[in-house]
């Protein structure tokens, strides 16, 4: 059963968020018997609630506040993030990748690049792997602990068969953190598609109906939905007293706390780091340095549709079905750092139609068009390079519905991703030409789901936000929960590791409970 807190209980964690960060690691300090009181802005929804209809869905799940995007971003929606509870754990494609080890350690393995600020993580990639695992056992990642992987798509199948006509070796169905089979009290996946609808089924794994759930019933733990947080409060000494929010009828309150761990996405956690200012913190919490808000990754993203001679239909089976892995390591000679691999994405008719020809019109385009079943798609997906001027800062004059300003984000391409960018959708050309593609489509992304970087750790101030557990330097409990606290966005998608630092932080936040650090 959900226990109550009252708002002057000072004897609970606060946790902001509740998707791959704020969800896991909530519940994980519930299972120790630490007092948690989760802070979600959005609502929280039921598997009733999802429909396959990913333009009605996207509605309900999205953060539509105000805020404003420049450089190579859309000025109106710079950035997806989810404002529901379960975060974008109730969106995502659910593709769970280790990062390689050499990503851990960009600098050293890169070399110093013009127009970046490389840095290896504090942390060592080995430090990392029994996390890795437990956050695979906890999500159910199909193709670890024995569980097998989903059958292959249609378009995986025309991408596999592409890729090893050219000899690429590293092709798999992905691990998936969606059941292959049945387990948790869920059912496996039944290949509906519209994964980024919300899962009907609740066979993807997200906090909404897995962490989030258990932690209640463990009697530790209450989940406030639809309370945006909007400042946080500290003693003369830096410590963080308390969390002040506003509900759903707009009425403000402030929790007390015992520490407090956001874990709001990249946009908003800086956003609420700046704007908690204050006398003794005028630049922002954790934000001596001027670190705050910058080094923002969003990963190199491009994509390719190919007309295929006969029917794939695409549009059934999971949605990111398929990984090629060969192009994802550095290699010296290719004109870029790092690298990219390569997914399989369908597209709904909506956004097919905008990558075949934006506001297109006429017979030709029409004919296109009424050929969506015979189309296959691949998004490519790469290690973006942490710049300091990639930042997100608060709007001069712009405020939101609760006096706040909103936050802006600029972003621009670096040249090794651009560089990057036309390798990887060479490589797809060739991989659909192999199998006889009619005509191929280059398109980019649409705005970025993985947000990274803002709040980066380090072992010293001077280079990042927070140590390599998460404190914020100049706070004794304060701590950074989520992809803004990553060095290098690495090559996979993120939310493993997300999940697997979050296990990792609430293992060391209760045993300093145990020892009344905190």
């Amino acid at each position: 059963m959900s226990r109550k807190y009252e708002f002057d209980d000072s004897s609970a964690v606060v946790v902001i968020g509740s998707g791959a960060g704020g969800g896991v690691l909530g519940a994980e300090l519930a299972f120790q018997g630490i007092d948690v009181v989760c802070l979600e802005a959005g609502e929280r929804l039921g598997l009733a609630d999802f429909v396959n209809d990913e333009a009605l869905m996207f509605r309900k799940l999205t953060w539509l506040d105000p805020r404003e995007g420049s450089g190579d971003l859309n000025p109106g929606l710079p950035a997806y993030i989810c404002k529901t509870v379960g975060g974008t754990t109730v969106h995502w494609t659910a593709l769970a990748m280790r990062p390689l080890a050499d990503e851990f350690a960009a600098l050293t393995k890169y070399g110093a690049i013009d127009g970046a600020k490389l840095m290896d993580w504090p942390i060592e990639y080995k430090d990392l792997t029994r996390y890795f695992a437990k956050a695979e056992f906890k999500m159910g990642v199909a193709g670890t602990n024995n569980w097998p992987y989903h059958p292959g798509s249609n378009n995986y199948k025309v991408l596999e068969a592409g890729a090893r006509k050219l000899g690429y070796r590293e092709i798999d169905m992905g691990h998936l953190a969606i059941n292959s089979v049945a387990r948790d009290g869920r059912p496996p996946c039944r290949q509906i598609g519209f994964c980024k609808s919300g899962c009907a089924i609740g066979a993807k794994w997200s906090t909404l109906y897995t962490e989030i759930p258990k932690a209640e019933a463990s009697g530790h733990f209450e989940l406030r939905p639809e309370s945006m947080v909007v400042g946080l409060n500290h003693a003369p000494d830096g410590r963080i007293t308390g969390v002040v929010y506003a509900d759903k009828d707009g009425v403000i309150h402030e929790q007390k706390a015992r520490a407090v761990c956001i874990a709001a996405n990249s946009i908003e956690t800086p956003r609420l780091l700046l704007n908690s200012a204050s006398s003794l913190y005028p630049d922002g919490i954790g934000n001596a340095n001027g670190h705050v808000g910058r080094h923002y990754m969003r990963h190199v993203f491009a994509g390719v549709a190919a007309l295929m001679p006969g029917p794939v239909n695409f549009h059934r089976g999971i949605q990111q079905a398929g990984s090629i892995s060969d192009e994802r390591y550095h290699q010296a000679g290719r004109g870029f750092a790092s690298g990219y691999h390569m997914e399989g994405a369908p597209l709904s008719p909506e956004r097919l139609a905008s990558v075949l020809e934006p506001n297109g019109w006429g017979r030709d385009y029409a004919e296109l068009i009424e050929q969506y079943t015979n189309f296959s798609a691949c998004l490519v997906v790469g290690e973006d390079l942490p710049d300091p001027e990639n930042r997100v800062q608060l709007h001069a004059s712009r405020k939101d519905s609760n006096g706040l300003p909103i936050p802006t984000i600029h972003y621009q391409y670096h040249a090794n991703s651009v560089a990057m960018r036309e390798h990887a959708q060479a490589a797809v050309n060739d991989i659909y030409a192999a199998i006889g593609a009619k005509q191929t489509f280059n398109f980019g992304a649409p705005p970025a789901t993985h947000n990274l970087g803002t709040c980066r750790m380090a072992t010293d101030e001077k280079e990042g936000v927070c140590d390599p557990w998460g404190q914020v330097f100049g706070t004794s409990n304060l701590f950074i929960s989520d992809g803004s606290q990553f060095v290098s966005s690495t090559t996979a998608n993120p939310t493993l590791t997300i999940v697997a630092l979050a296990i990792r932080q609430a293992e060391q936040l209760g045993r300093r409970f145990v020892q009344r650090e905190l």
